[in-house]
């Protein structure tokens, strides 16, 4: 019997044990209510890991231990598109250099307010300066609408610095009927959500003025009750169809 108790005690001992600072950590309490994601469209720009203040947005998988040299490249967007909890506040953002070469090198920074329960994108835009070392960016809010079965929602955002203020179309596949997404955007300016039936889609953007599309792409799906931000990034200057920094319209779901 003795021993049976001394047992008891050991355990009791290791139950109190993992309740001090080494124990397992309580992750009962509520996420932060704000979110934030993170893409990476300066044209050019190495890849990098989005940091707010001194903590570490996005990372990518390790299985050595180390921190992955990869970081977010361009065109990507970071935590595959998901938002991040962060806490309202006063922040300075910043994307800074994953590889080794230049490590942690702060290559885009913007001071940002994030309000109580408000969703946003932080955007690396333009072209990446490889003397200075630098590349924009710019925050917008992510004005998220009530969930709508029966639509979906879709916005624009400009992130090309040598383009003109764009207006977003979507024409539907099956009817032919065109819809205008929002009003113009200038390069780091975004357009309203705007409600769209389910279905496919040819985008297209073009010039206030003007019925010639800048740039173009084939059907893209739009499902009811999601959101989506369409993202231009790229060079207006370049006309190939294959070129990594050909202007381009990127989809992600924002919900």
């Amino acid at each position: 019997m003795k021993r049976y108790l001394s047992l008891a005690g050991l355990l009791c001992a290791a139950v109190l044990t993992s309740c001090d600072k080494n124990g397992v950590q309580d992750i009962t309490a509520a996420p932060p209510a704000s979110r934030i994601k993170f893409f990476n469209f300066g044209v050019n720009a190495p890849s990098v890991n989005f940091y707010a203040n001194d903590t570490k947005m996005t990372a990518i998988n390790s299985a050595t231990g180390v921190e992955s040299t990869t970081g977010v490249a361009y065109g990507l967007v970071g935590s595959g598109g998901f938002y991040g909890g962060i806490a309202p506040g006063q922040y300075t953002l910043t994307g800074k250099i994953a590889a080794t070469t230049d490590k942690d090198l702060a290559i885009a920074s913007v001071a940002a307010t994030i309000a109580d329960g408000k969703y946003y994108s932080f955007y690396q835009s333009g072209f990446y300066n490889t003397a200075a070392k630098t590349v924009e960016s710019f925050v917008v809010e992510d004005p998220l609408p009530a969930v709508d079965y029966t639509v979906a929602y879709v916005r624009f955002v400009n992130a090309i610095s040598n383009s003109s203020a764009m207006t977003l179309y979507a024409k539907n596949t099956l009817t032919a009927a065109e819809t205008t997404l929002g009003a113009a955007a200038a390069y780091k300016a975004a357009g309203a959500f705007t409600a769209l039936p389910e279905g496919v889609y040819d985008l297209n953007t073009r010039v206030t003025g003007s019925a010639t599309n800048v740039i173009s792409r084939a059907a893209v799906s739009f499902l009811a009750g999601r959101v989506y931000t369409i993202g231009a990034r790229g060079d207006m200057t370049v006309v190939s169809a294959t070129a990594t920094n050909r202007p381009y319209l990127d989809n992600t779901a924002n919900r």
